[in-house]
């Protein structure tokens, strides 16, 4: 124990900086400094070079600014808009009518996007102004929008899944997969609260008449996003190309949609590729800082000593799990997802091995619990993401997701009891 009291300042230190408002990787470069300094002297920064070169010379990483710039060209040549419109005709006979197409769009646009605060912007331009038009309850307007993007972490591609993958050494392909069934489910739930609500209380989502539209006009909306999707993670799934050759193809794939079906030129262009590089590079900062925090804690042997004074607790694996999660609940209220997943990920990592769970099943669980973080206040990032293009109060936000809250806390239940969900896939694939 006096191990844990001895190194604790580090973590203590970095969530403090956090706290503070410093940027996650200088926070976390920071602690990691302080850590190999206090443990190997002036040393220890020799192992700067060493970190900096290896973190970011990787293959896997190369498909994080793949996906992001697929997502980016599909957002800045307005596709996004012209699917709601093809799933708000296909969807408008359920309970909950535009709230379901928020939910549905959110999962089909996640699986390009990669990131959850792109998702929720991207539909929540699209779908606030014709939800007040219609006079939608915007408590659940606005929860349906911030829950719905959290699928944008779950369903594949992930970025989330990519950093985890990348500090666990865990197959990409095999978590990509993993989280299709359970993000399906995810989405299928939110519906189907939705669907109860509407039933319940129809003035929530009034009934109008909507435009007819013809099938063929429909499907000519929906199929070239729906392609995409299903050569990507087919490519996948199938083995004929890694998450990183995917994330090329989709890109180029998605430059084709753009320029055809969407509206996309010379300018559109330079501020997909600008926003692309500003986010790959302050994702692959973090990562940097990452690995560099992962280093410093294993050689001071905080990794170790955490993992054999888990085990001396004597806890059962269900009593681990437990633990776990309401650790990852606490954090996620006072710490962003990516600061959550690389200050635990190194620490937990070893312990998880050693009570013989599943790495790929809690990429899958973590990735539930930082969608968790994402719309809990005070830091929910989704929640300010949704406020901040609508009109409403960040409090009308909070009450509108705490229902969600409440379905995404029983799904990492579910998980925890029928891992199955999210390892039958990955079980099938033909190639890892």
């Amino acid at each position: 124990m006096e191990w844990l009291l001895g190194s604790s300042w580090v973590v203590i230190l970095f969530v403090g900086l956090l706290l503070g408002g410093l940027w996650i990787p200088f926070a976390m470069g920071a602690a990691a400094s302080l850590l190999l300094y206090t443990t190997n002297g002036w040393g220890g920064f020799t192992a700067y070079g060493l970190i900096t070169w290896g973190s970011v010379n990787s293959f896997t990483l190369t498909a994080i600014p793949m996906f992001i710039l697929m997502a980016e060209v599909l957002v800045q040549s307005g596709v996004g808009a012209r699917v709601y419109r093809g799933l708000a005709v296909s969807v408008r006979y359920l309970p909950g009518g535009l709230l379901q197409t928020n939910i549905l769009g959110c999962a089909l646009f996640s699986a390009i996007s990669g990131s959850s605060v792109a998702t929720a912007a991207a539909i929540g331009t699209v779908a606030l102004p014709e939800l007040e038009e219609r006079n939608y309850d915007p408590k659940l307007s606005a929860g349906t929008l911030a829950a719905g993007g959290t699928l944008g972490i779950l369903i594949p591609p992930s970025i989330a899944m990519i950093l985890y993958g990348s500090f666990t050494e865990v197959s990409i392909a095999k978590l990509f997969m993993a989280g299709v069934l359970p993000g399906l489910l995810l989405a299928g739930l939110f519906m189907v609260y939705v669907a109860v609500r509407a039933l319940l209380r129809p003035e929530l989502a009034p009934r109008k008449a909507m435009a007819a539209q013809s099938a063929l006009m429909t499907a000519s909306q929906l199929l070239p996003f729906v392609t995409l999707i299903g050569l990507v993670l087919g490519g996948i799934y199938f083995g004929v190309v890694t998450p990183t050759e995917a994330g090329a193809v989709g890109s180029a794939l998605s430059l084709l949609i753009a320029v055809v079906w969407g509206r996309f030129g010379w300018r559109e262009f330079q501020i997909a590729v600008r926003n692309s590089t500003r986010v790959s590079a302050g994702l692959l900062f973090i990562v940097l800082a990452a690995y560099l925090f992962a280093y410093a804690i294993e050689d001071a042997g905080i990794a170790s000593s955490l993992t054999e004074w888990f085990v001396g607790l004597k806890l059962g694996r269900i009593e681990f799990i437990v633990v776990i999660f309401a650790m990852y609940l606490v954090l996620g209220c006072v710490i962003d997802s990516i600061g959550m997943m690389v200050l635990t990920v190194p620490l937990l990592y070893p312990v998880l091995l050693e009570y013989g769970i599943d790495p790929i099943w809690f990429g899958v669980v973590l990735v539930v619990m930082i969608e968790l973080g994402q719309v809990t206040p005070p830091v929910g990032i989704n929640l300010f993401v949704i406020q901040s293009i609508w009109n409403g109060r960040i409090g009308q936000v909070i009450a509108g997701t705490a229902p969600f809250v409440l379905i995404m806390i029983a799904f990492v239940a579910l998980l925890t009891v029928w891992p199955e969900l999210a390892l039958y896939l990955p079980s099938q694939m033909r190639s890892g």
